[in-house]
């Protein structure tokens, strides 16, 4: 008799062409991830040529229960480190039965964006660093903390190792192997300053394929976490006082920026920034003030400043990249639930499109 282990794991090419494409899509809340499965009938590699499905968006907050039918439209395709095979996961996004994007289709835009020639030109490269915490899951308290109670203080846990400075470390290399074997360009990890709380960076990947590659991350480590039993959080503040909040510090860099000369190009680029700066704060993620504090590097959120090698500024610029007069600059101020297409497509708007 075979056991739900095995029957989960067949390899659907021993018995058929037919493979499941995993439909994923961003769901009201802008953090709500979704996904569905349909079959195939055979491999598919270019997302042009997949169907375009639909989905009940009146239960997903996105469209009126009188006229609920959202049209998903493949964008992007990972290999499936679940299903495994020729099975795939589609990164989607949404719109009307009329071709208009709805509401909360943010990658429309950035689309755009990142498709102007005076953009396209810069090949803008993005490394994104997503930090995030492991809660249990009965009582949202991070992993590893006592019940009702708190570990000691912060230090010891950054990149720590031993059982009593590093929590959930096998669901960690879960992720990192998994968003490798599905072709997302993850770069590393590492477990961050509060304990329980971890980062993975992807990138660095060119305009678009930022934001698609960490939504498809996003999606496989919430799978993971779902089979793991543990919650996993985008909060950028999950635990109020004296520990870190969690972010996602958006790395960038233009050609003209890598070029000899850049380092003129990048400061001109930071000055366009702090002029926008409420604007990109505003855009930034939800409850992020409560994370740029001034404390536990960050710049408060309503000052602007940046700096070479200063993690308590708005934008911090690598010795690396002064020393050699080119390069990139880190923007510290997203928080970990932002929107990776609202915030890398404002960046390049801002620094290559927009004329103060």
């Amino acid at each position: 008799m075979a056991h739900l282990s095995d029957l989960v794991n067949l390899n659907l090419s021993d018995s058929s062409e037919k493979i499941i494409a995993e439909y994923i899509w961003i769901g009201g809340s802008g953090m709500d991830v979704r996904s569905k499965a349909r079959t195939l009938s055979g491999p598919v590699d270019d997302p042009s040529k997949l169907p375009k499905w639909n989905y009940d968006g009146s239960s997903t907050g996105q469209a009126p229960g009188e006229d609920s039918e959202v049209i998903l439209y493949p964008q992007a395709i990972f290999k499936d480190p679940f299903r495994r095979g020729n099975n795939i996961l589609v990164i989607c996004d949404c719109y009307t039965p009329a071709g208009e994007p709805i509401p909360t289709n943010k990658r429309h835009n950035a689309a755009k964006i990142f498709s102007n020639p005076d953009v396209v030109v810069e090949e803008p490269w993005y490394g994104l660093e997503q930090e995030y915490t492991l809660l249990q899951k009965e009582i949202n308290w991070p992993l590893g903390w006592p019940i009702g109670g708190f570990p000691g203080p912060q230090g010891p846990y950054y990149c720590g190792i031993g059982s009593g400075k590093a929590f959930g470390r096998d669901i960690v290399d879960a992720h990192y192997k998994a968003c490798i074997y599905a072709g997302i360009n993850i770069s590393g990890i590492n477990g961050e300053v509060m304990p329980g709380q971890w980062e993975f960076q992807v990138g660095p990947s060119v305009g678009i394929a930022s934001g698609d590659e960490l939504w498809a991350a996003r999606y496989i480590l919430e799978r993971i976490t779902e089979i793991s039993g543990v919650v996993v959080s985008f909060d950028p503040k999950p635990i109020p006082g004296d520990w870190n909040g969690a972010g996602a510090h958006t790395n960038y860099s233009t050609k003209s920026m890598r070029n000899e000369g850049g380092y003129e190009v990048i400061k001109k680029a930071i000055e366009k920034l702090g002029l926008r700066h409420k604007e990109h704060i505003a855009a930034y993620g939800e409850g992020n003030e409560r994370r740029l504090t001034g404390r536990h590097e960050t710049a408060d959120i309503n000052t602007f400043k940046w700096g070479v090698a200063n993690r308590g500024a708005s934008i911090r610029v690598g010795r690396d990249t002064e020393k050699e007069g080119k390069g990139y600059f880190e923007d510290r101020r997203p928080a970990s639930n932002m929107d990776p297409y609202i915030v890398t497509s404002m960046i390049a708007e801002t620094t290559l499109l927009w004329n103060p």
